[in-house]
């Protein structure tokens, strides 16, 4: 087995055992804060001296979570919470929950009813977050969460601490960038599967030690020739999460190419770097102002088409892949526009509906085998 085989292994054993990884955590003495969906500010849970950890539900059936949500509420919010009440993320510290979608709004009383045990910190982002008034009041809410980690740690962090924590996030940020740069240039090198385990692994790993294992994948893609080895259509995914078993197979199984994404599970998450000087709090908040392209994030001009079309041209992809979340109103709402942005570009573009509660994606299947056909006759 070469070095890419074994570090993209390692990823992976890591990405389907994330409860193995949070007990190897515990039982060296370390505190964990579970963090939900999205962009939780887990530089100050790293400042505080505490590991943060991704919650974003799994596949699994749901029956104790009926209790608090209704059957319209996203798989991944039902899901989390049904893991929790189950037990299985005893040993959490707390749990973060951002209020981003009005789902989430509730997860607050709901987590503190269905899961006593594990207290829970509730995370407000301004809606208009690119202006200086949402800006200051996103600040103020991470310097009261500061707070908040202070007395779960036991331990008190100053400003100089949370910018110790923000240049080690954003050299992870900057390793994943490099891995990705390489990962283009050879098409076909990982498969969809083995490239979505990647960023999966990133939620259940400290950030130095996930950016050590990026940076030596990045090494063996680049020693590798750079040579188009794709067997199928080339195409730029976007969504909330493009995590399920089901999909990925059909990707795999198509030899279809995940050239780049828009994808808030995935690159979102690093493509933005955090100003490293200044007030740290302020810092963190334009960061959130920055990101572009997340459907759950006060989108106003829908700017996520025009990332989608600057990704498509950049790298001449064969189209692009909504993979949109069964029961999510903000993308639902988003889909209709984006499309038609796409078709006036010239663009080909399928929308999949995934849910973590379903198993079998047959439907699925015979749109996205249509749609290669399709892309692979155009070619």
């Amino acid at each position: 087995m070469g070095e890419l085989d074994t570090i993209i292994s390692e990823l992976i054993t890591i990405a389907s055992s994330p409860r193995k990884q949070l007990d190897g955590y515990l039982s060296h003495g370390r505190k964990a804060v579970g963090c939900m969906p999205y962009f939780c500010p887990e530089e100050l849970v790293h400042a505080a001296g505490m590991v943060p950890f991704g919650l974003w539900g799994a596949e699994t059936p749901v029956s104790e979570a009926e209790r608090y949500l209704p059957a319209f509420i996203c798989s991944i919010i039902q899901t989390t919470l049904e893991l929790g009440i189950r037990g299985e993320y005893k040993g959490l510290a707390a749990v973060m929950a951002p209020i981003s979608c009005d789902s989430l709004k509730s997860m607050d009383a709901n987590w503190r009813y269905g899961v006593a045990d594990i207290p829970i910190i509730s995370v407000a982002h301004a809606q208009n977050r690119k202006t200086q008034a949402g800006v200051e009041f996103t600040a103020s809410q991470y310097l009261k969460i500061k707070k908040q980690l202070e007395e779960l740690s036991g331990k008190t962090f100053a400003d100089a601490d949370i910018a110790a924590s923000i240049k080690t996030y954003n050299r992870r940020n900057a390793a994943v960038r490099s891995f990705m740069s390489e990962l283009s240039k050879r098409p076909g090198a990982l498969k969809p599967s083995a490239r979505n385990a990647v960023f999966k692994s990133s939620y259940f790993m400290e950030a130095a030690e996930f950016t050590d294992k990026v940076l030596a994948l990045t090494a063996a893609l680049a020693a590798m020739p750079a040579e188009n080895d794709k067997k199928g259509p080339a195409l730029v995914t976007s969504g909330i999460i493009a995590d399920s078993t089901a999909l990925l197979d059909i990707l795999d199984t198509c030899g279809i190419t995940i050239i780049d994404d828009a994808v808030t599970h995935e690159s979102l998450r690093f493509r933005y770097d955090t100003e490293e000087t200044g007030d740290p709090y302020i810092a963190l908040a334009r960061q959130i102002g920055n990101i572009e392209g997340c459907p759950v994030l006060f989108d106003h001009g829908k700017m996520r088409g025009n990332m989608l079309v600057e990704l498509v041209n950049r790298h001449r992809a064969d189209g692009v892949l909504f993979v949109m979340t069964k029961f999510c109103d903000p993308e639902e709402y988003d889909i209709v526009p984006l499309k038609r942005l796409l078709d006036r570009e010239g663009i080909r573009s399928l929308t999949v509906e995934v849910d973590q509660q379903t198993t079998v994606m047959e439907q699925a299947r015979t749109a996205i085998e249509t749609f290669c056909e399709l892309v692979s006759y155009s070619m």
